[in-house]
């Protein structure tokens, strides 16, 4: 893993840092995330940084590399979140390459479509068969090749039609264990506001949470 050393001292968050993301969806949420925190944010895009290839073969691989990258260009820490859709029936997927399937023009409605095409030729109809989780992965960078690694997951099934207009990516398929209200149909808040006002129900809240007690 070269000379990078993971959590060896928990690192403390302050000032300013970079969040390696282009997406503008995964941008909201983890500036939400941060603020209450007095973390001033900027992502890789609004910096002009490229987008690193992501060649990681898991979520933890590619949050590494992601942050790393942006660390190294900006000489500021940088925080990466590689996250997606796990589908049991599908054997995991679309899983690391849940981005890929919306896309170059990142077209999730087409990616839900693609996953319920998929379940279907299984004939994966009931709720039972329709299992999945969405899995994050955060990883904060420093200069120093100092890293700090989390990560969170939510189980729940999958729905269709899709519900909702909130949230991004397949939230609007996705329906937490235990809920009633898929990722698309729930505010903020609900989706992954921090205790004590939220439940941080999900996975990169759930992330969050563990980075939040180890580093700010």
């Amino acid at each position: 893993m070269s000379n990078h050393v993971v959590g060896a001292l928990r690192r403390k968050i302050d000032g300013r840092l970079v969040v390696a993301t282009h997406n503008a969806g995964k941008l909201r949420e983890m500036r939400e995330l941060l603020t209450p925190f007095g973390i001033e944010a900027n992502s890789a895009a609004e910096l002009g940084l490229d987008e690193p290839e992501e060649t990681g073969t898991t979520f933890a691989a590619n949050a590494r590399l992601k942050a790393q990258a942006a660390t190294t260009r900006t000489g500021l820490p940088a925080f990466a979140d590689d996250s997606g859709l796990s589908v049991d029936a599908l054997g995991g997927e679309p899983g690391i390459h849940s981005a890929r399937w919306a896309g170059p023009d990142r077209n999730f409605t087409r990616a839900m479509e693609l996953v319920e095409a998929k379940l279907r030729a299984l004939d994966a109809l009931a709720p039972a068969q329709r299992r999945a989780q969405f899995v994050s992965a955060l990883c904060v960078a420093w200069p120093d090749c100092h890293l700090e690694e989390f990560a969170g997951d939510v189980a729940g099934r999958l729905v269709w039609p899709p519900r909702g207009e909130r949230g991004f990516g397949y939230d609007p398929m996705f329906l937490p264990d235990g809920l009633d209200k898929t990722f698309g149909e729930m505010t903020s808040e609900e989706k992954h506001g921090l205790p004590p006002r939220g439940s941080g129900l999900s996975h990169r809240a759930r992330a969050f949470i563990k980075l939040a007690e180890a580093c700010l």
